[in-house]
């Protein structure tokens, strides 16, 4: 199942996707750098973001692969799903055990749930458009 040229992604989807990982991220970033924890809780949190980020554009791929009908082993699909999951356990145990405001634990939640899907759409733009591009250069 490859996509076809037509279904290459509009430059203003393209931006949009970016504009979200941009804006997700740098607000995540943003509110650690401000924010009164402890330097240990400052990285806990930088490394749920980075292994959030890597989780969910692997599990994307694993998944477009299958759909495309390129193989993708068992143990790593199963690994891809149990990353996700497991970084959004790990925020959620780290933002119910801080000594934050319920606002703050929202916008962490919010700018960590908006980075892994627009990690995810740009990941499949990247991949969308250079099929695109390879589909008009064989032509």
């Amino acid at each position: 199942m490859n996509p076809t040229p037509s279904s290459r992604p509009t430059a203003a989807f393209v931006f949009a996707s970016w504009l979200a990982l941009l804006i997700g991220g740098a607000a995540y970033l943003l509110g650690l750098w401000n924010s009164a924890l402890a330097l240990n809780e400052k990285g806990y949190y930088f490394t749920i973001l980075m292994y959030g980020l890597f989780a969910a554009v692997s599990l994307q791929k694993s998944v477009r692969d299958r759909g495309e009908g390129i193989q993708v082993t068992g143990i790593y699909f199963g690994l891809c799903w149990i990353s996700v999951m497991l970084t959004l356990l790990l925020l959620a145990i780290g933002l119910i055990n801080a000594g934050m405001t319920l606002s703050e634990k929202g916008f962490y939640a919010m700018s960590f749930v908006l980075s892994l899907f627009a990690a995810v759409a740009v990941q499949k733009n990247v991949r969308d458009i250079h099929f695109a591009t390879a589909q008009v250069s064989a032509s």
